[in-house]
């Protein structure tokens, strides 16, 4: 999750500084940077439920962040081979963190 925020903020400090350009940027560098240090208090929970509330912050993170980035190649702000690149990692991270959260609802 670290290595998706570093990843994103590499990305966005190269977008073009119009209204765009900080708009997108820094909306995906929220949702990026959110996904992870909400991962990283997940991990800190002291109950099943306050981890499962915590993974549904970063699934909503990274679903943002998957928007803003079909976006950005939608009207090819940026490589399109970077921007697809960062969509394959951020679909992997919905995978896992969807499946991490459906294992944790399952009854022990």
């Amino acid at each position: 999750m670290v290595e998706f925020a570093a990843n994103i903020l590499k990305f966005v400090v190269k977008l073009p500084q119009d209204v765009a350009g900080q708009y997108y940027g820094h909306q995906l560098l929220r949702s990026g940077g959110s996904a992870a240090l909400n991962f990283g208090e997940a991990q800190g929970t002291n109950t099943s439920k306050d981890y499962i509330h915590k993974a549904s912050i970063v699934l909503k993170e990274l679903k943002e962040s998957r928007v803003n980035l079909k976006i950005l190649l939608k009207v090819q702000y940026s490589s399109k081979e970077k921007i697809n690149d960062l969509l394959d990692e951020v679909e992997q991270l919905i995978k896992i963190i969807a499946t991490i959260i459906k294992n944790k609802k399952r009854p022990s």
